[in-house]
């Protein structure tokens, strides 16, 4: 991370992963902008950044599932010369078994975990090229690499997460533009709503801890961090049986010998 004071915009800073982003880039010089839906909650957490850390913070009210306010926050970005960190952490959750979540909540989650994570991202990979410098933090979880049933949009969207984010690491791999993607696990924050969560509390850590562990990914060139694992093998044999895959399933156009009796008949 630059030693120089530049600004760190953080989407979801009202609570949870966002607020302790905010904390923690905050404490190592960062000025700030703090993006989320919540007024109240954002002045609190902006005049508490400033008397701790002595820095400028900014206040952005908006609704990322909204394209007007959306937008607002991309012109921000590729506007402001002083933005040198993105850190996407607005998501929502749209839990229960898919056939019975409310559809306007699914579509929301699609447009603020899919699609204002990817319009920020790219406007601030476009706008930090030109800057010759940049780092963009993209939060996935590791429900990403494992159906759950109940939260079947909520993994395919984090799923989206780490693709998109590595295939822009490959894209922006020969620059001075970083892309870190996080994949945590369980997070104690408001996600759940205050109802039972489904996992011991065993398996839950503090959002402190979680950006703290991935700062310190950052800091030694961990691109994609899980917080929780403690044999970093084990991603890489998952990733090189992914590698195998994507390689078996390009061998030819041919369809497999065990369908060619059926298209025979």
């Amino acid at each position: 991370m630059s030693k120089i004071k530049r600004t760190a915009l953080v989407t979801g800073a009202s609570s949870g992963i966002g607020a302790a982003y905010s904390d923690r880039l905050a404490a190592r010089g960062h000025d700030l902008i703090l993006v989320a839906r919540r007024r109240d909650r954002l002045e609190e957490l902006a005049e508490r950044l400033r008397s701790i850390h002595h820095i400028e913070v900014e206040v952005v009210l908006a609704e990322l599932s909204d394209q007007q306010d959306l937008a607002t926050v991309e012109a921000m970005i590729a506007k402001r010369p002083d933005i040198e960190v993105l850190v996407n952490c607005a998501g929502l959750g749209a839990l229960g078994l898919g056939v019975s979540v409310d559809q306007g909540s699914v579509d929301t989650l699609v447009k603020v975990n899919i699609l204002a994570l990817t319009q920020l991202s790219l406007a601030a990979a476009r706008a930090f090229l030109e800057r010759k410098h940049g780092t963009i933090i993209n939060i996935g979880s590791i429900i990403g690499l494992m159906p759950l049933p109940g939260a079947a949009s909520y993994g395919a969207s984090k799923a989206y997460v780490l693709h998109f984010s590595r295939a822009l690491q490959a894209e922006l791999a020969s620059s001075d533009v970083t892309v870190q993607v996080v994949m945590p696990g369980m997070v104690r924050s408001e996600f759940f709503g205050g109802k039972p969560t489904p996992f011991p509390e065993h398996l839950f850590m503090s959002a402190e801890t979680l950006v703290d562990s991935a700062l310190h990914a950052l800091d030694q060139g961990e691109l994609i961090c899980f917080p929780t694992l403690h044999d970093p093998d084990a991603w890489a044999g998952f990733d090189q049986a992914r590698g195998h895959l994507a390689k078996e399933l390009m061998q030819n156009g041919v369809p497999a010998e065990r369908y060619c009796q059926a298209l025979a008949v």
